[in-house]
């Protein structure tokens, strides 16, 4: 006696077939008789019943088929039910640039950041997730980045989010940044290149007493001349300690030469050059007879330089005053001859 042994195909099988035949109704039911939750969250989104793919997208509990349901979600334009996908999928640090991309190729950048808004409270909250949000609010939402930063500086990758906010000419933000980062000098420079953004008093005096290259004190000496004047003195007390007293009287002298020259008095320029004698300031007295050349009166010159027995350092000036007294009473006599 013979037997015939039949063999039928598994429903998985079937299932299959019918699915890439997209005969999606009858992959659902084989899918569901066999609790292949996967590849039923798969059958689910081409149906259009998000809900229920994300229901069993769940009992997959895979981050690919995650990705699978929270991409058609977002391309069904169901974010909510994107986000509840989204949320298993950026607490893997490696899954999260796939996630982003797909969101901002599409410009759902709302939804990202709510997204990763989110996000932030999970129990596996990574830096990726600070860092990227930070980033996002530079480029879509500035006005949330500060407080955003004040909160978790300490989560995010610091060189990577001072990239996106020089690009984005967030000023302050950058300057919070550097002094988070201890980069003092890159901070004084970014308060000093953009003040109107990004100076705060308080908060300069604090980072240019930490700063590496003493250059910048000063320059923060010029940057206080030219805009907050008033305010010089609390600047020289946090500096005094760490300047060289030479050069900062130096520094001043050569902005009040510039200064006696530019208003075209003669007094001021005379009494500039009593006051370099009575400090000792030789070098600063000579520099201003030539700042303010067509201001003085020889006589007045010579009549300092010899009382102060400085008439070296006054001599170059008097030979370009004879110079020039020559030039005159020669170019008449030359014309006379020729006539």
């Amino acid at each position: 006696r013979g037997s015939l042994l039949i063999l039928l195909p598994l429903p998985l099988q079937v299932g299959d077939r019918c699915y890439e035949e997209g005969m999606y109704e009858a992959a659902k039911l084989l899918y569901n008789n066999v609790s292949n939750f996967a590849r039923l969250a798969s059958t689910l989104v081409h149906l259009g019943e998000y809900q229920a793919a994300v229901d069993s997208a769940r009992k997959a509990n895979s981050t690919r088929t995650w990705k699978e349901v929270c991409f058609a979600c977002v391309d069904g334009e169901e974010f909510r039910l994107a986000q509840i996908c989204g949320l298993h999928i950026v607490i893997h640090a490696d899954e999260l640039e796939d996630l982003i991309s797909y969101y901002q190729d599409r410009g759902y950048f709302e939804e990202l950041i709510a997204l990763l808004e989110a996000a932030l409270g999970l129990e596996r909250a990574h830096m990726g997730m600070f860092t990227e949000l930070a980033i996002l609010y530079s480029k879509f939402k500035p006005q949330k980045m500060r407080e955003h930063l004040e909160l978790f500086w300490s989560r995010v990758n610091i060189p990577k989010v001072l990239r996106a906010a020089e690009q984005s000419h967030l000023w302050a933000e950058l300057v919070f940044l550097y002094d988070k980062y201890e980069e003092y000098d890159n901070a004084v420079l970014t308060m000093m290149s953009h003040p109107t953004d990004a100076w705060k008093e308080g908060l300069f005096k604090d980072i240019i007493a930490k700063v590496a290259n003493v250059e910048l004190y000063y320059k923060s000496l010029s940057f206080y001349l030219d805009f907050k004047p008033l305010l010089m003195n609390d600047l020289l007390t946090i500096l005094s300690p760490r300047l060289d007293h030479s050069r900062a009287v130096s520094f001043f002298s050569k902005d009040a030469m510039l200064y006696a020259a530019e208003s075209k008095d003669a007094e001021l320029a005379e009494t500039l050059l009593q006051w370099f004698l009575e400090e000792g300031r030789k070098e600063c007295f000579a520099a201003c007879l030539f700042a303010s050349y067509d201001l003085l009166h020889p006589d007045v010159v010579l009549e300092l330089a010899w009382r102060h027995n400085i008439m070296d350092f006054a001599m170059p000036y008097f030979i370009q005053v004879m110079r020039e007294y020559l030039t005159k009473v020669s170019t008449p006599l030359k014309n006379d001859t020729k006539s």
